[in-house]
């Protein structure tokens, strides 16, 4: 088997060798462990494990913004980082006493039980959780908290095996604290801690820089697409003042109209609700936002399928249309800005505008200059909790009309370097994914045992 086709686990076993003996561990799943190890449950080698709550939301009293208030740490603070220095709310001590809360001291591992299962942060702050965090304080002596925090790392992968259903679902702190361990000595404990501490900084850095390297390539192809709707391909032709401000100067023989000039603009509708009648035998193609993520990414050009459908009796007693094959969508509510053609008859939600092209406007080169708008898009939008672009601003749309050969030049070319920055970003994408495999895989060897890291360490 070649190097490229060998598994993270594989390659591992290559590059480290195992311990010296092994014994079984007395816990099926998790298979042998090195011979000097032992098997505990996690409420017998920490300090203690502390529960949370969360007082009443609307109790003002409770409450508070100011910055003597005790910190009260939510799911959501731990998403944002692994260290937490801060957090969103602060409670009173009147609100700490109501629902009994402990404070959990700063060093302490918080375990999120619901929402990101099995996630890992650490505390630095004394402060209050949540009744879906679990504090746990952990006995140096026994089992020290840097590999603990790699131990619970590699236990999110098998989260499920906590729950007697084999489900994620009911995991609770009497499952969490029942969890098997792993207990090293406290030096092989600090060595495997150690180094997974580098290496795992060194894939978090590689990760990190290909990400950055997809972002530089997403906007390249922005600035691609831009280019050639708003400019053309001929950098020597020349140019007039298009008269709108985001298009500024385009190539002289080109026009600019309102694109509800250049297409017939149709908004969408939802049949109502209340009479049932209007939702059975339901054939009729009918995109939504619950359709939106088949277009996030600006790969895709026509869209097929959908959610959800309506029917003939629904579409004939709603403001809904039935719109031909070859139509630009665009989202304007909620998720604003996304854009796709219909690759067949469809009705769409009011969260969507709707343009039938007119002969003097192709359907892809006006999906183009959509996908070249998203400043614009950002300008005319309305609502910091539900975000809008009102029917009236789409309205006034206005476009940069080249003649219809060239439209079709502009978006041949813009489809050939489109797919050859997607095809290098779907390369990195796949690096990225081997490179979280093998941190995974080398978080678990380590902290298993499977591979004596000892001399890596040092």
């Amino acid at each position: 088997m070649s190097a490229v086709s060998r598994t993270p686990e594989e390659g591992l076993r290559r590059r480290f060798k195992p311990y010296p003996s092994y014994k079984v561990s007395g816990i099926e799943w998790l298979g042998e462990m090195p011979a000097d190890w032992e098997a505990k449950r996690l409420k017998n080698c920490v300090q203690r494990l502390e529960s949370g709550g969360t007082p009443e939301s609307d109790n003002f009293e409770y409450w508070t913004d100011d910055e003597s208030g005790v910190p009260w740490v939510a799911i959501s603070d731990m998403t944002r980082s692994f260290h937490i220095h801060d957090t969103a709310k602060r409670l009173t001590d009147r609100g700490l006493h109501s629902k009994h809360l402990p404070i959990v001291p700063s060093g302490t591992l918080l375990y999120s039980m619901y929402a990101s299962l099995g996630k890992v942060a650490l505390l630095e702050i004394d402060a209050a959780v949540n009744q879906a965090i679990l504090g746990v304080v952990t006995r140096n002596e026994l089992v020290l908290r840097d590999f603990l925090r790699w131990w619970l790392e590699f236990m999110q992968n098998h989260v499920q095996l906590l729950s007697s259903s084999n489900t994620q679902d009911n995991l609770n702190a009497d499952k969490v604290r029942k969890m098997p361990v792993f207990v090293p000595r406290p030096d092989e404990q600090r060595a495997i801690a150690a180094f997974l501490d580098r290496e795992t900084a060194r894939i978090d850095a590689l990760v990190a820089k290909k990400e950055r390297l997809i972002e530089l390539l997403q906007e390249k192809r922005t600035a691609l697409i831009t280019r050639a709707v708003t400019k053309g391909l001929d950098p020597t032709v020349p140019m007039k003042d298009s008269g709108v401000e985001w298009l500024g100067e385009i190539p002289a023989h080109w026009d600019v109209n309102r694109t509800k000039f250049a297409a017939r603009l149709r908004s969408g509708h939802t049949p109502s609700r209340q009479h049932p009648e209007y939702w059975v035998e339901c054939t009729i193609p009918w995109f939504g936002l619950a359709d939106v993520w088949q277009i996030r990414d600006g790969q895709v050009e026509y869209v097929y399928e959908t959610s959800e459908k309506i029917s003939e009796l629904g579409l004939a007693n709603s403001a809904a249309r039935l719109l031909p094959k070859g139509t630009v969508m665009l989202s304007r509510t909620a998720s604003v800005g996304f854009s796709a053609i219909m690759g067949v008859d469809m009705a769409t939600t009011q969260d969507f505008a709707n343009w039938v092209c007119g002969p003097t406007l192709r359907a892809e080169y006006m999906l183009y200059v959509f996908r070249s708008m998203q400043h614009e898009f950002r300008r005319l939008t309305m609502g910091s909790t539900h975000q809008t672009i009102y029917m009236p601003d789409v309205g006034r749309f206005s476009a940069p009309i080249p003649p219809l050969p060239e439209q079709e030049l502009i978006v041949s070319v813009i489809r050939k370097e489109a797919a050859r920055i997607d095809t290098l970003i779907a390369k990195i994408r796949d690096a990225i994914e081997r490179l979280k495999e093998l941190r995974t895989a080398l978080i678990s060897a380590a902290v298993t045992g499977k591979i004596d890291v000892r001399k890596e360490a040092a």
